[in-house]
């Protein structure tokens, strides 16, 4: 029997968790990695209440569910991000709307809140976003200095230390979504992002090969860069689609839109080779659960996330415990 497989609940908040979870199990999989975020995972609720958390864990195991992670991207965008243009007032309360500073304060809190609510959980894993001061400096016109780039990095491990010592004390690890928008985003960037926390054992990765794949960074490479930092897995999938008039940056088109230079994909339809990341997930002795985030705006979510936790159940397999000649030895 392989790896558990799991589904991101991210995507699906907009469903009481109480009905989520049956059509879950009835979509073939083991288990969800809980958003926080709807009614899914309430956080503040679960840190301060192992009854709260005993309830969701009943829940989950009424329908025949495991939890092994949860998930707070949201609250983490916010911790580093500096500029508040609208977007984000969605993610915190709404009386912090066109507040900053107010939802970085939340934020903080939240994601210390978010480390003892796994632990009440009984779960070791806490993934998410750490957001990025940065991130808009990427095309360096106007011109970024390299001191701008290092205050970041600085700026990262000054927000994010403190959080992590929650996760410490509580015994659960962070795992950041390496991810466009993110202080790390790419292999340098990853190891960048570790330098500047002194590479404490608290953080690691959730290891999402989709957001690796079209920008031309080989997931397997991250992989064997950070074989004792990968804490999580994400099964997602994306295809890129250049046809010479829309580029890699997609063209402000929104996902699912033709012509976009690159797309989401259901699992098993895209371009990422999962086979080799099976195959080095076994090598580096990761069984953890393969969590599928799903992700395809062409495509109904039902079908598609029945039709992934199918792919990723047949393209996953045990490690070897022998090789196939030393049969002959006997």
């Amino acid at each position: 029997m392989g790896r558990p497989v799991t589904l991101f609940t991210g995507q699906w908040a907009d469903i009481p968790l109480a009905e989520l979870a049956p059509l879950a199990k009835k979509m073939g999989f083991d288990g969800l990695e809980l958003a926080c975020w709807g009614d899914h995972m309430e956080v503040d609720k679960a840190a301060s209440s192992k009854k709260y958390c005993q309830e969701k864990r009943e829940l989950l195991k009424d329908n025949g569910l495991e939890c092994y992670a949860i998930s707070h991207h949201l609250a983490g965008q916010l911790v580093c991000d500096l500029n508040n243009d609208g977007r984000s007032d969605m993610f915190a309360p709404k009386e912090l709307a066109g507040d900053a500073e107010g939802q970085r304060k939340w934020a903080v809190k939240t994601m210390k809140d978010t480390a003892k609510a796994a632990a009440n959980m009984g779960v070791k894993v806490v993934n998410g976003f750490t957001g990025s001061s940065i991130w808009h400096m990427l095309y360096s016109f106007p011109p970024a200095s390299g001191k701008m780039i290092d205050d970041g990095f600085k700026f990262f491990a000054k927000m994010w230390n403190p959080i992590l010592d929650v996760f410490d004390k509580q015994g659960v690890r962070f795992a950041l979504e390496v991810h466009p928008t993110e202080i790390a985003f790419d292999i340098v960037t990853a190891r960048r992002a570790l330098d500047a926390i002194g590479n404490r054992e608290a953080f690691g990765f959730n290891f999402d090969p989709s957001h690796l794949q079209w920008q031309g960074v080989a997931p397997v490479r991250f992989l064997k860069a950070f074989p004792d930092r990968i804490y999580h897995v994400h099964m997602k999938d994306c295809a890129v689609t250049l046809d010479g008039e829309s580029g890699i940056l997609s063209s402000h088109l929104n996902f699912g839109t033709p012509g976009r230079g690159w797309d989401f994909r259901s699992v098993g339809r895209g371009d990422v080779d999962f086979e080799e990341i099976i195959r080095t997930l076994n090598a580096q002795g990761y069984n953890g659960p393969l969590s599928i985030e799903w992700e395809d705006a062409a495509m109904n979510r039902i079908a598609g996330a029945t039709e992934s936790c199918e792919f990723t159940k047949k393209v996953d397999f045990e490690k070897s415990d022998r090789v196939f000649d030393e049969a002959f030895d006997s």
